[in-house]
Protein backbone atom coordinates (compact mmCIF):
# COMPACT_ATOMS: atom_id res chain seq x y z
CA UNK A 1 0.00 0.00 0.00
CA UNK A 2 2.87 2.68 0.80
CA UNK A 3 4.55 1.59 -2.60
CA UNK A 4 1.51 2.11 -4.49
CA UNK A 5 1.01 5.65 -2.62
CA UNK A 6 4.64 6.61 -2.96
CA UNK A 7 4.51 5.63 -6.95
CA UNK A 8 1.63 7.80 -7.05
CA UNK A 9 3.28 10.89 -5.68
CA UNK A 10 6.06 10.27 -7.66
CA UNK A 11 4.50 10.00 -10.74
CA UNK A 12 1.94 12.88 -10.13
CA UNK A 13 5.38 15.06 -9.60
CA UNK A 14 6.61 14.21 -12.40
CA UNK A 15 3.62 14.80 -14.81
CA UNK A 16 2.92 17.78 -13.19
CA UNK A 17 6.41 19.25 -13.91
CA UNK A 18 6.22 18.26 -17.73
CA UNK A 19 3.01 19.45 -18.24
CA UNK A 20 3.21 22.61 -16.56
CA UNK A 21 6.40 23.51 -18.24
CA UNK A 22 5.58 22.04 -21.83
CA UNK A 23 1.63 23.68 -22.06
CA UNK A 24 1.87 27.23 -20.10
CA UNK A 25 3.31 28.93 -23.35
CA UNK A 26 0.71 27.37 -25.56
CA UNK A 27 -2.02 28.22 -22.98
CA UNK A 28 -1.07 31.74 -22.37
CA UNK A 29 -0.71 32.45 -26.45
CA UNK A 30 -3.66 30.47 -27.94
CA UNK A 31 -6.01 30.81 -25.30
CA UNK A 32 -5.36 34.59 -23.58
CA UNK A 33 -3.46 35.32 -26.54
CA UNK A 34 -0.37 36.79 -24.47
CA UNK A 35 3.19 36.34 -26.59
CA UNK A 36 5.51 34.75 -24.26
CA UNK A 37 8.95 35.77 -24.98
CA UNK A 38 12.14 33.57 -24.51
CA UNK A 39 13.01 35.00 -21.52
CA UNK A 40 9.79 34.14 -19.74
CA UNK A 41 9.45 30.71 -21.00
CA UNK A 42 12.94 30.27 -19.62
CA UNK A 43 11.98 32.21 -16.50
CA UNK A 44 8.88 29.79 -15.77
CA UNK A 45 10.94 26.55 -16.58
CA UNK A 46 13.78 27.49 -14.34
CA UNK A 47 11.32 28.31 -11.49
CA UNK A 48 9.25 24.81 -11.75
CA UNK A 49 12.43 22.73 -12.03
CA UNK A 50 14.40 24.62 -9.56
CA UNK A 51 11.20 24.37 -7.15
CA UNK A 52 11.10 20.77 -7.84
CA UNK A 53 14.66 19.77 -7.09
CA UNK A 54 14.36 21.36 -3.56
CA UNK A 55 11.51 19.21 -2.86
CA UNK A 56 13.29 16.47 -3.10
CA UNK A 57 15.50 17.15 -0.46
CA UNK A 58 11.84 18.45 1.91
CA UNK A 59 9.89 15.43 0.48
CA UNK A 60 11.56 12.10 0.78
CA UNK A 61 8.79 10.74 -0.78
CA UNK A 62 9.60 12.24 -4.59
CA UNK A 63 13.84 11.59 -3.76
CA UNK A 64 14.05 9.41 -6.36
CA UNK A 65 13.23 12.18 -8.85
CA UNK A 66 16.43 14.12 -7.98
CA UNK A 67 18.13 13.15 -10.91
CA UNK A 68 15.19 14.19 -13.06
CA UNK A 69 14.72 17.55 -11.82
CA UNK A 70 18.73 17.70 -11.63
CA UNK A 71 18.30 16.72 -15.52
CA UNK A 72 15.96 19.81 -16.37
CA UNK A 73 17.95 22.38 -14.40
CA UNK A 74 21.05 21.57 -16.80
CA UNK A 75 18.86 21.56 -20.12
CA UNK A 76 17.08 24.58 -19.19
CA UNK A 77 20.51 26.00 -17.68
CA UNK A 78 21.91 25.00 -21.40
CA UNK A 79 19.42 26.21 -23.02
CA UNK A 80 19.75 30.03 -21.68
CA UNK A 81 23.53 29.89 -21.95
CA UNK A 82 23.60 28.97 -25.45
CA UNK A 83 20.21 30.59 -27.28
CA UNK A 84 20.41 33.62 -25.08
CA UNK A 85 23.72 34.12 -24.75
CA UNK A 86 26.26 32.58 -27.82
CA UNK A 87 23.33 33.20 -29.78
CA UNK A 88 23.82 37.04 -29.36
CA UNK A 89 27.86 37.15 -30.06
CA UNK A 90 28.57 39.04 -33.28
CA UNK A 91 30.04 36.03 -35.55
CA UNK A 92 26.52 33.99 -34.43
CA UNK A 93 24.46 37.03 -35.23
CA UNK A 94 25.83 37.68 -38.79
CA UNK A 95 25.78 33.64 -39.25
CA UNK A 96 21.82 33.52 -38.05
CA UNK A 97 20.59 36.56 -39.57
CA UNK A 98 22.67 35.63 -43.64
CA UNK A 99 19.94 34.61 -45.88
CA UNK A 100 21.46 31.77 -46.80
CA UNK A 101 19.98 28.84 -45.94
CA UNK A 102 23.08 27.08 -45.78
CA UNK A 103 24.78 29.37 -43.51
CA UNK A 104 21.95 29.83 -41.07
CA UNK A 105 20.86 26.45 -41.30
CA UNK A 106 24.34 24.86 -40.10
CA UNK A 107 24.76 27.43 -37.62
CA UNK A 108 21.24 26.46 -35.47
CA UNK A 109 22.82 23.33 -35.51
CA UNK A 110 25.94 24.00 -34.09
CA UNK A 111 24.21 26.07 -31.04
CA UNK A 112 22.16 22.68 -30.77
CA UNK A 113 24.80 20.34 -30.71
CA UNK A 114 26.38 22.78 -27.82
CA UNK A 115 23.14 21.56 -25.41
CA UNK A 116 23.45 17.86 -26.62
CA UNK A 117 27.42 18.05 -25.45
CA UNK A 118 26.25 19.92 -22.49
CA UNK A 119 24.10 16.98 -21.72
CA UNK A 120 26.12 14.59 -22.58
CA UNK A 121 28.88 15.78 -19.73
CA UNK A 122 26.13 15.88 -17.21
CA UNK A 123 25.18 12.40 -18.06
CA UNK A 124 28.69 11.38 -17.75
CA UNK A 125 28.66 12.27 -14.41
CA UNK A 126 25.64 10.90 -13.36
CA UNK A 127 25.96 7.84 -15.16
CA UNK A 128 29.68 6.83 -15.44
CA UNK A 129 29.20 4.93 -18.68
CA UNK A 130 27.66 5.79 -21.48
CA UNK A 131 25.72 3.02 -22.56
CA UNK A 132 23.60 3.87 -19.09
CA UNK A 133 22.64 6.58 -20.88
CA UNK A 134 21.69 4.69 -24.85
CA UNK A 135 24.68 6.33 -26.13
CA UNK A 136 25.22 3.64 -27.76
CA UNK A 137 25.00 1.37 -31.12
CA UNK A 138 22.53 -0.72 -29.13
CA UNK A 139 21.19 -4.35 -30.60
CA UNK A 140 19.88 -2.93 -33.40
CA UNK A 141 18.21 -6.85 -34.16
CA UNK A 142 16.33 -6.64 -30.57
CA UNK A 143 13.25 -8.62 -29.95
CA UNK A 144 10.34 -5.34 -30.81
CA UNK A 145 8.05 -6.05 -27.41
CA UNK A 146 4.39 -6.81 -28.81
CA UNK A 147 2.61 -3.75 -30.25
CA UNK A 148 -1.02 -5.27 -31.19
CA UNK A 149 -2.62 -2.05 -32.57
CA UNK A 150 0.07 -1.57 -34.89
CA UNK A 151 0.11 -5.24 -36.06
CA UNK A 152 3.53 -6.00 -34.45
CA UNK A 153 3.11 -9.69 -32.86
CA UNK A 154 5.83 -11.28 -30.80
CA UNK A 155 9.43 -12.33 -32.21
CA UNK A 156 9.59 -9.94 -34.61
CA UNK A 157 12.49 -7.74 -34.61
CA UNK A 158 13.63 -3.73 -34.90
CA UNK A 159 15.95 -5.13 -37.83
CA UNK A 160 12.60 -5.83 -40.09
CA UNK A 161 10.32 -3.55 -37.86
CA UNK A 162 12.77 -0.12 -38.27
CA UNK A 163 12.91 -0.19 -42.16
CA UNK A 164 9.37 -0.51 -41.93
CA UNK A 165 8.75 2.10 -39.82
CA UNK A 166 11.27 4.42 -41.60
CA UNK A 167 9.04 3.86 -44.80
CA UNK A 168 5.82 4.90 -43.59
CA UNK A 169 6.90 7.45 -41.35
CA UNK A 170 8.92 8.93 -44.31
CA UNK A 171 5.77 9.25 -46.43
CA UNK A 172 3.39 10.60 -43.45
CA UNK A 173 5.96 12.97 -42.95
CA UNK A 174 5.93 13.98 -46.42
CA UNK A 175 2.16 13.83 -46.88
CA UNK A 176 1.63 16.55 -44.60
CA UNK A 177 4.40 18.49 -46.10
CA UNK A 178 3.06 18.29 -49.41
CA UNK A 179 0.04 19.38 -48.11
CA UNK A 180 1.21 22.05 -45.66
CA UNK A 181 3.65 23.55 -47.80
CA UNK A 182 2.12 23.42 -51.92
CA UNK A 183 5.52 22.98 -53.02
CA UNK A 184 6.58 23.88 -56.69
CA UNK A 185 6.68 20.42 -58.92
CA UNK A 186 10.37 21.06 -59.80
CA UNK A 187 11.10 20.80 -55.98
CA UNK A 188 13.72 18.15 -56.04
CA UNK A 189 15.92 20.31 -58.67
CA UNK A 190 15.39 23.33 -56.31
CA UNK A 191 16.68 21.30 -53.52
CA UNK A 192 19.56 19.75 -54.85
CA UNK A 193 22.35 22.30 -54.17
CA UNK A 194 21.17 22.94 -50.65
CA UNK A 195 21.32 18.66 -50.15
CA UNK A 196 24.71 18.29 -48.31
CA UNK A 197 23.74 21.21 -45.95
CA UNK A 198 20.12 19.59 -45.29
CA UNK A 199 22.29 16.23 -44.78
CA UNK A 200 24.66 17.56 -42.50
CA UNK A 201 22.01 19.50 -40.28
CA UNK A 202 19.51 16.18 -40.62
CA UNK A 203 22.33 14.24 -38.46
CA UNK A 204 23.13 17.35 -36.10
CA UNK A 205 19.30 18.34 -35.25
CA UNK A 206 18.13 13.92 -35.43
CA UNK A 207 21.05 13.61 -32.66
CA UNK A 208 20.40 16.54 -30.69
CA UNK A 209 17.14 15.68 -30.03
CA UNK A 210 17.34 11.89 -29.72
CA UNK A 211 20.08 12.63 -26.98
CA UNK A 212 18.60 15.58 -25.42
CA UNK A 213 15.18 14.78 -25.39
CA UNK A 214 14.74 11.30 -25.47
CA UNK A 215 17.84 9.07 -24.51
CA UNK A 216 18.37 11.51 -21.38
CA UNK A 217 14.74 11.71 -19.72
CA UNK A 218 14.25 7.73 -20.26
CA UNK A 219 18.07 7.53 -18.87
CA UNK A 220 16.71 9.52 -15.42
CA UNK A 221 13.29 7.70 -15.43
CA UNK A 222 12.97 4.38 -16.32
CA UNK A 223 14.38 2.77 -12.69
CA UNK A 224 12.46 4.93 -11.01
CA UNK A 225 9.09 5.12 -12.52
CA UNK A 226 9.32 1.85 -15.12
CA UNK A 227 9.57 1.63 -18.83
CA UNK A 228 6.21 1.78 -19.64
CA UNK A 229 5.53 5.30 -17.53
CA UNK A 230 9.05 6.90 -18.68
CA UNK A 231 8.27 6.83 -22.29
CA UNK A 232 4.52 8.05 -22.07
CA UNK A 233 6.35 11.42 -20.07
CA UNK A 234 9.49 11.57 -22.06
CA UNK A 235 6.52 11.55 -25.58
CA UNK A 236 4.40 13.52 -24.00
CA UNK A 237 7.07 16.20 -23.30
CA UNK A 238 8.70 15.78 -26.69
CA UNK A 239 5.56 16.11 -28.69
CA UNK A 240 3.84 18.66 -26.97
CA UNK A 241 7.03 20.85 -27.70
CA UNK A 242 6.80 20.44 -31.45
CA UNK A 243 3.19 22.79 -31.25
CA UNK A 244 5.09 25.37 -33.32
CA UNK A 245 7.39 23.17 -34.91
CA UNK A 246 7.15 21.17 -38.23
CA UNK A 247 4.42 19.49 -37.98
CA UNK A 248 2.86 22.12 -36.27
CA UNK A 249 -0.12 22.51 -34.35
CA UNK A 250 -2.38 19.49 -32.89
CA UNK A 251 -1.42 17.08 -35.67
CA UNK A 252 2.48 18.26 -35.03
CA UNK A 253 1.89 17.52 -31.71
CA UNK A 254 -0.18 14.02 -32.09
CA UNK A 255 2.81 13.27 -34.57
CA UNK A 256 5.95 14.34 -32.59
CA UNK A 257 4.10 12.62 -29.56
CA UNK A 258 3.69 8.96 -31.46
CA UNK A 259 7.05 9.42 -32.79
CA UNK A 260 8.72 10.37 -29.58
CA UNK A 261 7.05 7.15 -28.27
CA UNK A 262 7.86 4.76 -31.04
CA UNK A 263 11.81 6.01 -31.19
CA UNK A 264 11.96 5.94 -27.30
CA UNK A 265 11.09 2.53 -27.27
CA UNK A 266 13.43 1.58 -29.95
CA UNK A 267 15.97 3.04 -27.09
CA UNK A 268 14.60 0.86 -24.52
CA UNK A 269 14.39 -2.20 -26.55
CA UNK A 270 17.93 -1.79 -28.20
CA UNK A 271 19.33 -0.23 -25.60
CA UNK A 272 20.95 2.12 -28.15
CA UNK A 273 20.51 5.09 -30.06
CA UNK A 274 20.35 3.79 -33.68
CA UNK A 275 16.95 3.31 -34.78
CA UNK A 276 15.73 6.77 -32.81
CA UNK A 277 18.42 8.60 -34.70
CA UNK A 278 18.00 7.21 -38.45
CA UNK A 279 14.35 7.30 -38.35
CA UNK A 280 14.99 11.21 -37.23
CA UNK A 281 17.05 11.76 -39.31
CA UNK A 282 14.83 10.44 -42.10
CA UNK A 283 12.02 12.66 -41.49
CA UNK A 284 14.26 15.28 -40.92
CA UNK A 285 16.38 15.37 -44.14
CA UNK A 286 12.63 15.68 -45.84
CA UNK A 287 12.01 18.78 -43.19
CA UNK A 288 14.98 20.72 -43.88
CA UNK A 289 14.25 19.92 -47.97
CA UNK A 290 11.36 22.04 -47.47
CA UNK A 291 12.79 24.41 -45.14
CA UNK A 292 15.15 24.68 -47.74
CA UNK A 293 12.94 26.34 -50.83
CA UNK A 294 11.31 27.98 -48.32
CA UNK A 295 7.81 26.08 -48.37
CA UNK A 296 6.94 25.83 -45.48
CA UNK A 297 7.92 27.60 -41.69
CA UNK A 298 7.84 26.58 -38.45
CA UNK A 299 4.17 26.96 -36.76
CA UNK A 300 2.60 27.10 -39.60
Amino acid sequence: MEDSRTRKYILTTAWAAILTISLFKIILQEIFHYTVSEDLQSGIAALVVITGFALTFLWKTIRPLRQFFGLFIILVSAQWLVYNQIDQLPIYQTWLGNPSFNIKMLAEQSLNLMVALIIIAFLFILKKKRQAFFLAWGDTAAQVEPIKWLGVKSGEKWSTFGRILAIFLSLGTLAFLVIAGRPPLDIVVKALPFLPAVLLAATLNAFYEEMTYKASFLAVLEGVVGKQQALYLMAAFFGIFHFYGIPYGIIGVLMATFLGWLLGKSMLETRGLFWAWFLHFLQDVLIFAFLAIGSIAPGG
